[in-house]
């Protein structure tokens, strides 16, 4: 776990004095249980580990420089086991870059890939230098070097806001796409504080949790191409090149040896709006790739050791990106938990959505195991003790554990059968009553709330990957052509529908079929138990032209078209009150105590209350929960009920106490009264007209 600069100043001054001299530099041994670069008074502490490195040499760089103006090797005294630690005195943290060559055994077999001509970058590297320039190639053969960071930032009294699993609603988001195009009219497009200059939208919008994809140093240009003019880069970010280090080209401004400061401003702002900030992490590989691909860091430090290979010293794929990181090896586990508790400590995020992470439950061999000790001990690691831990539980090698993901109660998981399964039903497919009714419900057939409580599944139905909610009405098939790879890259299994035009139309029925197909999707993703997350940008029909994998396009198709906002301000405001209905009604987020003589907390009805359509041909599904709100002091009662079927269907309410009635809240079937405020919901009798392809949902009074 990394020492901080406060830590340092508790030991005595005397005690820290040079004993030796290299290359006309002042050492002494540093903190051998502090990786990383440490600043202490008067020096800096370089600490590193190596299990297969017979020697180890620090290189200390002028900035931008091209060669070391120092080569400082350890010696033999200043190592202890597998550890190498070293304070050098006199170093202006301004002043210089850092870097490390280690020498070793070369046997590909064998996975031993030491190579003293290679620049190494610390792992444990707070900032990754030469990378603050979007878009403008670093040379990584040439060797990534870091920086020294102050961690002097100020959080005064700040408090993290603490909401509870179930009452998040999630909001993904890119950082450089979020407001990266002219009409985000923010004073710094592209960035943190573009970001943070949209904090009175969140607000607005009501959504209180962000998501953002990788935010750790990344770069952008390791597989840059230039198809029909256009240059493709590694525009989301998923091939990390340091973990502990922000993604400076994300920063408005230079920020040497104060890296991270626009990172944490933004969370900062983000919590003083009670806005929790959950960090995309991406541990399943690393940006080094296979046998071909380059050796900046993990590969010159002990490749057999952080990445799994065959027996014949081959790399693993796991991840569909070259290689796959050998989680559940002691030295990478303790890389992991380091590195989170860094976060947590240092930037003070409140949670972490795993990428592909059924890999950290591999075996050394690529085997699945039971009880996966690195997830054990994330799930209970005292530091991270509080923090949302999310799960993607599959990975590219088949490993598919939605709903079986280890979790001692801990772990959630984004629930990839909830937006397969609700994407069909929402398009009118026939069989799926049931199976929506469980996804609707928490999906308590996949997570059994005995063992899971009601808050393992993240329910979602778009994501970064794949279409945008616009997209998933507009286009049958995905349009993946400006990727390069001929339309071969992205998923086929898109469960969309085009509502009968294929893309951009001008029909007026389409378009407000497909508008009433989104604002369905909305309400029964905020109707659903289990925490709703969505794609930026959907609540305004932000789209990507039918592309379902721009992961390369750092452009209009990727970036939000902030004039479509006002274009559907409707869709902005039913997503808005949705968001709020969600919020003030605790009945559809958990169970609550039963009113005396009232409704289970959950049933499933269909047309005819208390008896659900399971036939083949069902398309119509209905939940209630009830419950007395203490708040309140009455019972509270929410009726969802959904119809994607094309025809208008009679539909029956169960019978209330007497004093008690029914009134509309939202109505998707009817455009011009979409929602109601609580002093304005139209009362009803117990049987309705349930327009074809619509929600409606009933409270009450």
């Amino acid at each position: 776990m990394a020492v901080h600069t406060s830590d340092i100043t508790l030991v005595p001054n005397d005690q820290l004095k040079p004993l030796d001299t290299i290359d006309g530099f002042q050492v002494r041994p540093g903190f051998f249980h502090s990786f990383g670069a440490t600043i202490i008074p008067g020096g800096v502490s370089f600490t590193i580990q190596s299990h297969g490195a017979s020697s180890c040499e620090l290189l200390l760089f002028h900035r931008m420089a091209e060669e070391p103006f120092a080569a400082l090797r350890f010696p033999d005294n200043y190592r202890i086991g597998f550890v190498y630690s070293m304070i050098v005195f006199g170093l202006d943290i301004e002043e210089f870059e850092y870097a490390f060559r280690l020498d070793g055994p070369y046997d590909e077999k064998k996975g031993l890939r030491f190579d003293k001509t290679k620049i190494l970058l610390d792992p444990y590297a707070r900032a990754v230098t030469g990378q603050s320039r979007w878009g403008v190639t670093n040379c990584c053969e040439h060797g990534y070097r870091a920086r020294v960071v102050r961690n002097n930032f100020d959080w005064g009294l700040e408090k993290q806001p603490q909401i509870p699993m179930e009452d998040l609603v999630i909001y993904e988001a890119h950082v450089r796409g979020f407001t990266r195009d002219s009409s985000s009219d923010v004073c710094c497009p592209g960035t943190f504080q573009g970001l943070r200059d949209k904090i009175p939208y969140l607000k607005d919008l009501g959504i209180n949790a962000v998501e953002l994809m990788p935010v750790f140093e990344f770069d952008e240009m390791r597989d840059a191409r230039l198809i029909d003019n256009n240059q493709l880069l590694d525009y989301w970010g998923y091939n990390s090149v340091c973990f502990f280090a922000p993604n400076t080209s994300y920063a408005s401004s230079i920020e040497y040896n104060q890296e991270g400061r626009e990172l944490k401003q933004l969370i900062k702002a983000l919590h003083d709006n009670g806005i929790d900030v959950i960090l995309d992490v991406v541990f399943n590989h690393t940006a080094e790739g296979n046998e071909y691909g380059p050796s900046f860091c993990f590969k010159g430090f002990d490749n057999n050791i952080y990445y799994m290979l065959t027996p014949d010293g081959y790399y693993y794929n796991f991840s569909g990106c070259g290689n796959t990181l050998n989680c559940n090896h002691p030295v990478v586990q303790q890389l992991i938990l380091d590195c989170l508790r860094y976060w947590v400590t240092d930037y003070r995020v409140d949670g972490f959505r795993f990428d592909l992470a059924s890999i950290l439950g591999r075996n050394e061999d690529g085997s699945p195991m039971n009880q996966p000790p690195l997830l054990r001990s994330l799930a209970f690691d005292p530091i991270l003790g509080t923090v949302k831990l999310i799960a993607e539980a599959w990975d590219a090698g088949g490993l598919y554990q939605v709903g079986s993901f280890p979790s001692w109660r801990r772990w959630a998981e984004w629930n990839g059968k909830y937006r397969d399964d609700m994407r069909r039903f929402l398009k009118g497919d026939a069989g799926l009553a049931e199976t929506a009714a469980q996804r609707i419900l928490g999906s308590p057939d996949l997570y059994d709330p005995a063992s899971r409580g009601l808050s393992a599944s993240v329910n979602f139905l778009t994501c970064h990957d794949g279409f945008t909610l616009n997209d998933l009405y507009s286009y049958n098939e995905k349009h993946n052509e400006a990727n390069g790879w001929n339309n071969t890259d992205g998923s086929n299994d898109n469960n969309s529908w085009n509502c009968g035009v294929e893309g951009e139309t001008d029909n007026p029925e389409v378009l407000k079929l497909r508008k009433r197909m989104m604002m369905n999707a909305c309400a029964v993703l905020m109707t659903s138990r289990g925490t709703p997350m969505f794609l930026s940008g959907d609540e305004f029909g932000d789209t990507r032209f039918g592309n379902n994998n721009p992961y390369c396009q750092d452009n209009e198709i990727s970036w939000l078209d902030w004039t479509l906002l006002e274009t559907n301000r409707d869709l902005f405001d039913f997503f808005r009150y949705m968001i709020a209905f969600r919020q003030k009604h605790t009945v559809i987020r958990k169970d609550l105590k039963p009113a005396p003589g009232g409704f289970p907390c959950t049933s499933i009805h269909g047309l005819t209350p208390w008896l659900p359509d399971y036939t083949p041909e069902s398309r119509t599904i209905c939940i209630m929960y009830a419950g007395y709100d203490p708040e309140k002091q009455t019972e509270d009662i929410v009726y969802l009920a959904v119809n994607p079927y094309w025809r208008t269907l009679e539909l029956t309410l169960p019978s209330l106490p007497a004093g008690k009635s029914w009134h509309i809240a939202v109505n998707t079937g009817d455009p011009a009264h979409l929602t109601f405020p609580d002093e304005n919901m139209p009362e009803i009798k117990n049987t309705v007209l349930l327009g074809g392809r619509s929600v409606i949902i009933f409270t009450v009074q």
